[in-house]
């Protein structure tokens, strides 16, 4: 009868030790990394920066959407929605943001809808001994998005704004109801598409 060698004398008790260490920190490292797995990789090749789920969109349209005016655009297929404290005027110029919500692509825009101005925008923003000047093109969603994030730290901070309208500077979103509003409208919007401070 052959010779056969117990398991013990294969692997020693050190080996044993390195053994289920290494096996209980491994555990340990897959437990701790699944807590941080919340987000799925996207190897669709879509841009998911617009998208809008199906629970947000129906918490907006049922909830926040009372305080806003809606518009249909059945030739795009699209629902604006302007904030209800708005300020609104047939001479004076103003700069309003519009969430453009896009039912069949399920993506939500914010767009900025510029009255009696013309584009390109140049707007000036002062706050607590800072200043700033912005030049805005009437772009693409993205370049409106990027243009929205520029302004919204001035917009958090209560900035006062105006805009270039010819020759001389007119003062907007002075008013603060329109303050509320417009922090109102991109709190609702960046819900829409699940992107939270």
């Amino acid at each position: 009868m052959p010779n056969r060698q117990k398991t013990n004398d294969i692997l020693s008790p050190e080996l044993l030790k390195i053994l289920k260490i290494f096996g209980l920190a491994s555990i340990l490292l897959v437990l701790l990394l699944s807590f941080f797995n919340t987000r799925r990789a996207n190897n669709t090749g879509e841009d998911l920066t617009f998208r809008m789920t199906s629970s947000s969109r129906l918490y907006f349209l049922n909830v926040r959407a009372i305080r806003y005016d809606r518009e249909g655009r059945s030739d795009a297929g699209m629902l604006l929605f302007r904030h209800g404290n708005r300020e609104i005027s047939q001479t004076k110029p103003l700069l309003d943001l519009v969430i453009v919500l896009n039912s069949v692509k399920d993506e939500a825009y914010l767009y900025l809808e510029a009255t009696n101005v013309e584009w390109p925008l140049e707007i000036r923003v002062f706050t607590e001994g800072k200043q700033a000047e912005f030049r805005l093109e009437n772009g693409n969603n993205s370049e409106l998005l990027a243009y929205v994030r520029q302004l919204r730290p001035w917009i958090e901070k209560d900035a006062d704004f105006e805009i270039k309208d010819g020759a001389t500077w007119k003062s907007i979103w002075s008013k603060p109801k329109e303050k509320k509003a417009l922090k109102t409208l991109l709190e609702d919007y960046f819900r829409l598409i699940n992107e939270q401070e």
